[in-house]
């Protein structure tokens, strides 16, 4: 009988619990939401339940497994470049002409003085153009990529007018495509600017190289350059992958 007082509080206790508990409705979902104890979410709730949070964790589990895998093959990429053909230390001087390698851009410019007046600027792109070229003594291949790099130079004296030549660089010589005159004041879009290079009288045409050559803008240059902006290529690679993956590691 002692007994039976004792276990009958008990039980009405278990099948009546106290008003002030409050009850669950869905208990797994507040194990999700009110993980107090810092404990580890246990899978197998994961996978018994549809609980949006269940379907947000698994989002996250696939963006994150996403993203290290562009990290991967970005990471794999640059260091393949790095080991394969690693850029040198680009060059700031060419003959008389100090560079400004501009940086994340597609271009450089080249500058030095004249003379006493003159100011001359070139400015080279990265290749921006090719064309194809029989190519002998390789079986299978038929023919190979001329690069193209074009260059406009600038010639000036004090704040006048300024002399503007147009030209390619090929990887072993210096081509002259245009010139005019550049008013220092505004020009009507309609002015005339002179024929094509090729169309003037051929003795001329040699006197403009030679103008050119005077000034250190010649085939050399050419070489020079194609050297300068192969290497460029590479360190501009380089870096806009670097840029890339730092961009997804910060998301």
């Amino acid at each position: 009988m002692a007994v039976a007082r004792l276990i009958r509080p008990l039980r009405k206790a278990l099948i009546n619990p106290p008003q002030t508990l409050i009850p669950l409705q869905n208990p797994i979902s507040h194990l999700l939401y009110d993980n107090k104890m810092g404990e580890e979410i246990n899978p197998f709730l994961l996978s018994q339940t549809k609980n949006p949070i269940r379907r947000y964790y698994m989002s996250e589990m696939r963006k994150s497994a996403f993203k290290d895998n562009i990290l991967r093959l970005i990471r794999n990429e640059i260091q393949y470049e790095l080991d394969r053909s690693p850029p040198k230390q680009s060059p700031t001087k060419y003959e008389s002409f100090t560079i400004d390698d501009r940086p994340g851009e597609q271009w450089i410019r080249l500058k030095r003085k004249f003379r006493e007046n003159e100011e001359i600027k070139v400015e080279a792109t990265m290749f921006d153009g090719a064309v194809p070229i029989p190519k002998s003594g390789v079986p299978g291949i038929k023919e190979d990529m001329l690069l193209h790099i074009t260059l406009i130079i600038n010639i000036s004296k004090g704040d006048g007018d300024v002399l503007e030549i147009l030209c390619s660089a090929w990887p072993d010589s210096i081509e002259i495509t245009k010139l005019f005159i550049r008013r220092s004041n505004k020009t009507s879009l309609k002015a005339y600017d002179g024929p094509e290079f090729k169309e003037l009288d051929d003795e001329l045409q040699d006197t403009l190289y030679d103008f050119l050559e005077a000034r250190g803008i010649n085939d050399e240059m050419a070489i020079f350059l194609h050297e300068y902006i192969r290497n460029k290529g590479k360190t501009e690679f380089v870096r806009w992958m670097g840029n890339v993956k730092s961009y997804i590691e910060s998301k």
